[in-house]
């Protein structure tokens, strides 16, 4: 009994120390004018570490440069991209998952385990060729290193389990070959889980989906349930023994789309000690952008039936083009973080960009320079200094290094 006395205890004044942020910032929520970075912005910002769940550049490399660095040298300002090197370090990213997404007709075709092994090659020879901004980091320990060293800590994420093609043997390679976490699903619903954006077959995951979770766990990857079902997310939170990531969305009580997280998860979340970590993306936070993205997502399958990939480019580059996004402001972003604050606790909340996996981002979020104006608002709404960092990093790391203490311990468990 004194136990449970003691965790109620501590959960109410969780609760009431959110409820002071959300409602000291009542006044700033209101206020909807551009952020402006001050110097103690800057300088809260300088000593945290900064991390990021979710960057596509690297398909954006294959498809833009051949894969090819010295066709696009990130070195240098690349006007096509969202990110290269100069506005990383203007940002002061400290750690990066570099996303190894390929399509998902490339699973109906086989191929997609071979294109995620392309993938991780690219990441890791963009690692190789900067080597005074870049190094691999396959633990928390070497995040943290690394970042010491004043370089950014470089992680590969898989975006969708049609990259495994049903076999557990290619999730155990894809982790030995450095990948950390995996999202569940993409766009399309697979053989063993439901997505968020296509018609649901299982009900959540199936047997099969269930041991994909807990070989994850044994392995120490983070279960990524971004891109999921609700189904899909409520089964993974009932069989993963550690705690889950959203690498990119965010919250569906703010912008009622598919993707994002209802609040129904994320007292899951609470419970469970995971981390939702805020996507950028106009069609997913600003309300007003919902519907247009739902439109054009179903458009774009609709189109994956039938056209070859470079067909569905440039039908859907014309179609963005007259379906245009409110792009929304930064504020539509700390919307999110309030709300998920206000209901999974600031210590649940990370940031997710999707950087060059979107098109249209809110102003003040255009790129990867814009991480001091996230911290700046976050203290204009009353956040403090150690719940900031949490956000920027923090709890990112603390559901990680649970992850890895899981392994380690299965691991001394199975060993001879």
């Amino acid at each position: 009994m004194r136990t449970f006395h003691r965790t109620a205890a501590v959960s109410w004044l969780a609760v009431l120390a959110t409820v002071c942020v959300i409602d000291s910032t009542a006044s700033a929520v209101e206020d909807r004018a551009p952020v402006i970075v001050t110097e103690k912005a800057r300088a809260l910002h300088a000593r945290s570490l900064v991390i990021d769940g979710h960057n596509d550049m690297p398909w954006e490399i294959r498809k833009q440069a051949s894969s090819d660095f010295s066709k696009m040298d990130i070195s240098q300002p690349q006007k096509s991209l969202q990110t290269d090197i100069p506005r990383l370090r203007a940002g002061g990213v400290g750690a990066q998952f570099w996303s190894v997404w390929v399509p998902v007709d490339l699973g109906y075709r086989g191929e997609a385990l071979a294109t995620t092994l392309e993938q991780i090659d690219l990441v890791k020879r963009m690692v190789h060729r900067y080597p005074d901004t870049f190094e691999l980091a396959l633990s928390t320990d070497d995040i943290e290193r690394i970042h010491k060293q004043g370089k950014i800590a470089s992680l590969i994420g898989v975006e969708g389990g049609h990259c495994i093609q049903e076999s557990l043997n290619a999730l155990r390679k894809l982790y030995e070959l450095g990948a950390r976490y995996m999202t569940l699903t993409h766009t399309d619903t697979l053989n063993w889980a439901d997505s968020a954006t296509d018609e649901a077959k299982h009900g959540g995951l199936t047997p099969f989906g269930e041991d994909v979770i807990r070989t994850m766990n044994e392995l120490g990857m983070l279960v990524d349930l971004s891109h999921v079902s609700t189904d899909t997310m409520n089964d993974a939170l009932d069989v993963s023994a550690v705690p889950v990531i959203f690498s990119h969305s965010s919250a569906r009580a703010v912008a009622d789309h598919p993707r994002n997280v209802p609040d129904q998860v994320l007292r899951r979340i609470r419970e469970q000690d995971g981390v939702v970590m805020v996507n950028f993306f106009s069609g997913f936070i600003v309300p007003e952008s919902v519907k247009i993205c739902l439109d054009g997502m179903l458009y774009e399958q609709g189109l994956r039936r039938t056209e070859d990939p470079a067909t569905i480019d440039a039908k859907m580059i014309q179609w963005r083009a007259t379906h245009s996004y409110p792009r929304g402001t930064i504020h539509d972003l700390l919307d999110h973080i309030d709300h998920i604050a206000q209901v999974a606790g600031p210590e649940h909340v990370g940031l997710g960009s999707d950087f060059d996996g979107v098109s249209v981002l809110p102003t003040q979020l255009e790129d990867v320079s814009c991480y001091p104006t996230i911290t700046q608002g976050l203290l204009d709404r009353g956040y403090s200094d150690e719940q900031i960092q949490g956000i920027l990093g923090g709890n990112l790391m603390r559901v990680f290094r649970a992850a890895e203490a899981y392994a380690a311990k299965h691991r001394d468990s199975v060993s001879p």
